[in-house]
């Protein structure tokens, strides 16, 4: 049959679908407090089994690459000043990392251990291979919906095989396994027994008398949507033994203090263990209504600080959230193989990183008159430091843009290879909202996680945890499940 010409599928199995993915947490939170299903495809995408395995055996390189450059602070500080004077969130971040890390004396102040949870997002382009779309070293989140989407399609399968198969590329393709959850609770959990088993008895009470819990917090935004994909890793953290807690920046602002031996306390609890930043990527994270301060967002931006300077897993650190920034990136990108050896990375694997780096560009006069005048301008794509959705500027709008800026602005923005990923050959069935469209030109983005805890790889895959798959219509610039066009997605592999 013509999948151009396929049946839409019953409301009957869409009903159960979307039901299946509220019952496991695949939602958000909706202003009333009600949920609404994260869109999804009814069926996975394909990939060839040996580009996944390049994926997955280059990711932990990157990882490992980006957490050593993270502590390399005095690298930090030269190569990243011009962009801190042309980025003023991001010239916020630089200057609290230097006052953590900037001379001797801070140093020694800076206790924190860094956890680097790591989302690496990857596009197969249909010239130049798979390559890096950005690094997400802060609120990389999602791996618990990554292993969901993997799980709801094993659950196609079995309960409608017809449906499933009619919406598959290729039968002969077996689904690529997906412990994203399992594996950043795992790490999560590694990093917490560590920094518990520094601390004395006497800290912690007699184990005769006090069963302590490892405890992890996770810092949140204020009424935020996108909550129950972290309910989903606290609950697989509390299977785990651990303790979790959630908080604003607002309210650690005034429940953090100092226990002996630098352990950082939270009101009401007692000792952290691990911190794990799900905000402070933008600067509405650190903004207060009932503050009338000289400085934005002084006082909350000093309370991440605060945190950094006791003896905690942090993610994600001054220095993560520095190095997985685009300028960062661009450096990376345009130095040679050999000078990865700073960073601990033998030539072999320093090129395996180099091969899915895509080319950048920085902004400039010169880049700007060749991007006006030589180049096709479709191949580009204008980036600054943002996160998430919605920093891109892509193909004619570019030059506008490029002219608007000023020039103490260039050193923000980053031009970047465009990249075109193969075009799903089968049609699928995108279910938003409980109703089904047919996207016939969907493409998809994968992005592997990774934990490090303190230079090392802490998962039981040698510091790969799963993947999250998001795919989107061609024709759709922004592909974010949350803030754009995106729906959730799984893999399956041909050979």
């Amino acid at each position: 049959m013509d999948h151009k010409t396929r049946p839409v599928i019953s409301q009957h199995i869409i009903d159960e679908a979307t039901e299946w993915a509220i019952m496991h947490g695949v939602a958000f939170r909706q202003a009333d407090n009600t949920a609404r299903h994260c869109p999804f495809s009814i069926a996975p995408m394909t990939m060839e089994r040996e580009v996944f395995q390049h994926l997955r055996q280059v990711t932990p390189l990157v990882t490992k690459l980006i957490h050593n450059v993270s502590e390399d602070h005095d690298f930090l500080q030269s190569a990243l000043g011009d962009v801190a004077k042309a980025d003023p969130f991001f010239g916020r971040l630089y200057s609290l990392h230097q006052q953590a890390h900037g001379d001797i004396e801070h140093r020694l102040t800076a206790a924190r251990k860094p956890l680097l949870l790591m989302r690496t997002d990857f596009m197969d382009d249909r010239q130049h291979g798979a390559k890096v779309i950005e690094f997400n070293g802060i609120a990389a989140g999602m791996a618990p919906f990554g292993q969901r989407a993997t799980e709801f399609h094993a659950f196609m399968k079995e309960q409608w095989p017809a449906v499933y198969r009619d919406w598959l590329e290729d039968n002969l393709s077996t689904p690529a396994e997906n412990q994203g959850l399992e594996q950043l609770a795992f790490g999560i959990t590694q990093a917490a027994k560590q920094i518990a088993a520094v601390f004395t008895d006497k800290t912690l009470g007699t184990p005769e008398t006090v069963q302590y819990k490892p405890t992890f917090l996770m810092v949140v935004q204020e009424n935020e949507d996108n909550v129950y994909d972290q309910h989903l890793l606290e609950i697989a953290l509390q299977k785990r033994g651990l303790r979790t807690v959630r908080r604003t920046f607002e309210q650690l602002s005034t429940q953090l203090s100092t226990g002996d031996n630098k352990r950082l306390m939270l009101e009401d609890i007692g000792a952290i263990d691990v911190v794990y930043l799900r905000a402070g990527y933008q600067y509405a994270d650190y903004y207060s209504l009932q503050r009338h301060e000289s400085i934005c967002c002084q006082t909350l931006s000093q309370t991440r600080l605060f945190i950094e300077q006791h003896h905690v897993a942090v993610n994600a650190t001054f220095s993560q959230q520095l190095t997985t920034s685009k300028t960062m990136q661009m450096l990376l990108t345009k130095m040679p193989a050999q000078e990865y050896a700073r960073w601990g990375l033998n030539l072999e694997e320093a090129k395996q990183v180099k091969s899915v780096l895509a080319d950048m560009k920085p902004v400039n006069p010169a880049t700007i008159n060749w991007f006006n005048t030589q180049t096709n301008k479709q191949a580009w794509v204008l980036k600054n430091q943002g996160e998430g959705g919605g920093h891109c500027v892509f193909g004619d709008d570019i030059s506008e843009k490029l002219q608007q800026l000023l020039p103490h602005e260039y050193d923000a923005w980053a031009l970047m290879q465009r990249l075109y990923p193969h075009e799903r050959e089968v049609p699928t069935i995108a279910v938003r909202d409980g109703k089904q469209t047919q996207i016939d030109d969907l493409v998809s983005e994968i992005g592997l996680f990774s934990v490090y805890f303190d230079g090392a790889a802490v998962t039981e895959m040698d510091g790969y945890a799963g993947y999250l798959i998001r795919s989107k219509p061609a024709s759709e610039n922004e592909g974010g499940i949350h803030s754009g066009k995106g729906i959730l997605d799984s893999l399956v592999l041909i050979n």
